[in-house]
């Protein structure tokens, strides 16, 4: 039995795009930049890293209303990574971030009541039959 757990706590790096599957499905992508200080590149600065993520259901819906390029976030998911050929012979590969939970960080804006943080509780690994059907 293997784990596929990440951790990440980050910056939005650009506003979410939000879709819906044929099912009726929705899942929000963005990217989320990583800062190591600790690690520096080769030209001394700190090291980033850029992470695709992708939200489903109930959490896509958090994301389009709160999400927005340079919000700090906590993120908890899976490892994904889906390949495709587009040529015959020429395989690519994509990795992804899956969200499970995540919490907005950095304080609430004014006028907002709410919770800070949401979890998907979908069925099962909480992605829906179609995944392999993104339209992206």
């Amino acid at each position: 039995m293997g784990i596929n757990k990440v951790i990440l706590v980050g910056n939005v790096g650009r506003d979410p795009e939000i879709k819906s599957l044929p099912s009726g499905t929705r899942l929000a992508t963005f990217s989320l930049a990583t800062t190591d200080r600790r690690s520096k590149d080769e030209h001394g600065n700190p090291r980033t890293e850029w992470h695709n993520l992708v939200a489903w259901g109930k959490l896509a819906d958090v994301v389009e209303q709160y999400v927005t390029k340079g919000k700090q976030l906590y993120v908890e998911g899976q490892i994904r990574t889906r390949s495709w050929e587009p040529e015959p012979g020429q395989k690519k590969y994509f990795t992804e971030i899956h969200i499970q939970e995540m919490e907005l960080l950095g304080g609430r804006p004014a006028g907002d009541h709410g919770g800070g943080s949401s979890r998907d509780p979908g069925p099962g690994n909480g992605f829906p039959d179609d995944v392999d059907d993104v339209p992206f």
